[in-house]
């Protein structure tokens, strides 16, 4: 186990984002910068924030498989990384060093733009996608999505929003999301509203409902809300569909070093998303 993540706990924070994001620097920034973006800010909608990156190993050959990043940030923060640094935007390195096309997306933020807009932001993004990415050399046909906490959460919004969504994307793989498994924390009202909005507005019942085959990750140093939601989908899961989805217990890892150590030695997870998308991309 990592004796510097486990010394944060639980904790949430941007002093513990600020320990995690420090003690992966070096690992992360050096392998980021051998890599630039193929392209940068591709519009994707009106908004400002209505931009994504994307990175890809080599030329462009036969066309590669896709997968969308989606950044987590209590709703209120967050940026796909690039410019402003390897965080985020090394997902989208991540996969382009396993052979993929990797799209790293920005969304409108809380409290300037409240539910359902970053769930309706991925859903302009997928969109974008399909029919952008044959350009780059990307595959319309084999998208995947991963989305981290708010990130994973506006991921559910998407099969919420869209009935279509299993005919757009083949796979999601989901860090540390709510789903609406336990009661509305007061921070998560300035995107949701108020309580009385919460139990409607939570993808719950259609990422339990949903055919779209999910990879469900949570950390062993996640806060306990976290971790209920995770289990209570598991269970939910179970009991609609008759058997678990593939899931992942990241043991040693919290909430930020979840996402945040793809591409580094430590590939658990990296292999059981990547094994994950395999069989469906």
């Amino acid at each position: 186990m990592n004796d510097v993540i486990a010394s944060l706990g639980t904790r949430l924070g941007p002093d513990t984002l600020a320990a995690v994001r420090a003690f992966y620097d070096g690992e992360q920034a050096s392998a980021f910068s051998a890599m630039p973006a193929l392209a940068t800010d591709c519009a994707y909608g009106p908004d400002p924030r209505h931009r994504l990156d994307l990175y890809r190993k080599g030329e462009a050959g036969e066309p590669r498989p896709v997968v969308l990043f989606v950044h987590g940030g209590g709703f209120l923060v967050g940026d796909k990384g690039g410019e402003s640094g390897w965080g985020n935007a090394h997902v989208g390195r991540w996969a382009a060093n396993n052979g993929m096309i990797g799209a790293v997306m920005n969304y409108r933020l809380a409290p300037d733009h409240v539910w359902p807009a970053g769930g309706e932001d991925v859903c302009a993004a997928v969109d974008w996608v399909c029919a952008n990415v044959a350009r780059y050399g990307g595959d319309p046909d084999r998208i995947a999505l991963v989305g981290t906490s708010a990130g994973a959460v506006h991921v559910a919004a998407f099969l919420k929003l869209r009935a279509d969504h299993a005919s757009l994307v083949k796979a999601a793989a989901l860090l540390s999301g709510l789903y609406g498994f336990t009661p509305l924390d007061e921070r998560d009202s300035r995107y949701y509203g108020p309580q009385d909005h919460y139990a409607q507005r939570m993808p719950k019942e259609a990422i339990t409902a949903s055919q779209l085959p999910l990879l469900l990750a949570c950390a062993q140093f996640d806060p306990p809300r976290f971790q209920a939601e995770w289990t209570g989908l598991l269970q939910a899961r179970l009991n609609r569909h008759g058997e678990l989805p593939r899931a992942h217990y990241a043991s040693g890892h919290n909430h930020y070093s979840m996402a945040m150590h793809l591409g580094t030695a430590d590939r658990r997870l990296s292999d059981e998303i990547l094994g994950f998308f395999a069989a469906y991309l």
